[in-house]
């Protein structure tokens, strides 16, 4: 995962606007704020990116950790949140130390494809251990392995046609075919789980898990899973 981390903490072109970029992260904190079940609930966006609509999530809930573990991200998003006393900056280390069922809700988003399988079932065990037993890990914007680069194509050109900057989407399409990110992508690739390999790991992790129906994001041809620890009889 450091290639990537290094990368999301440089100066890069992965969107291909200004308005792609405030959409996205508009709709994924709209995604987010529906599946908060009590406005006192401690949330948890694990590798958060640049969340600039965290504030949107942080007042559905009691509070919101955003983790990250770029440490340029980082340093922006305690900038950019220092104001709001419901949002709390920390590295992914921290989490590794937070108390045992402090969390009700994990959100894990378009993370999953850049760790290796060991850092995926190691960051599981460990959300498995911090949730509470009512609370729920959600893993979104899964890549599946017969969807390839084409849908992924489609659905921003799809995106942009709907809100308006299909032209800077097209433009953005030949950036990124240039740049450090399709280099990248090519080297290392991008982890890529089936419905039956993903809810594998969260049963070994401990978790009871489904697909929930749609995915977080535009891009439906990614899927998310919803887990939470078994119930106990």
């Amino acid at each position: 995962m450091d290639d990537w981390i290094d990368y999301y903490d440089s100066t890069h072109t992965i969107y291909v606007s200004k308005l792609h970029r405030d959409l996205h992260f508009q709709i994924i904190a709209r995604d987010i704020v529906g599946y908060i079940s009590s406005p006192e609930a401690t949330v948890l966006d694990y590798a958060c990116g640049e969340a600039l609509s965290a504030s949107q999530v942080a007042s559905a809930c009691g509070k919101l950790i955003l983790a990250e573990p770029a440490p340029g991200v980082r340093g922006r998003l305690i900038a950019r949140f220092a104001p709001n006393t419901k949002i709390r900056v920390r590295s992914l280390d921290d989490v590794r130390k937070m108390q045992d069922q402090s969390i009700d809700l994990v959100v894990m988003n378009s993370v999953a494809q850049y760790m290796t399988p060991a850092e995926l079932d190691a960051a599981l065990l460990n959300i498995r251990r911090i949730l509470t037993p009512s609370g729920k890990l959600v893993l979104g914007d899964i890549l599946q392995p017969n969807v390839g680069m084409f849908r992924d194509v489609m659905a921003l050109l799809s995106f942009g046609l709907r809100h308006g900057f299909l032209k800077d989407a097209l433009v953005g399409l030949i950036s990124t075919a240039l740049s450090d990110y399709r280099h990248l992508r090519s080297r290392i690739g991008l982890q890529r789980y089936s419905e039956d390999e993903i809810l594998a790991k969260l049963t070994a992790a401990g978790f009871a898990a489904q697909r929930a129906h749609t995915n977080i994001g535009h891009n439906r041809w990614r899927m998310t899973i919803i887990a939470r620890p078994p119930l106990v009889r």
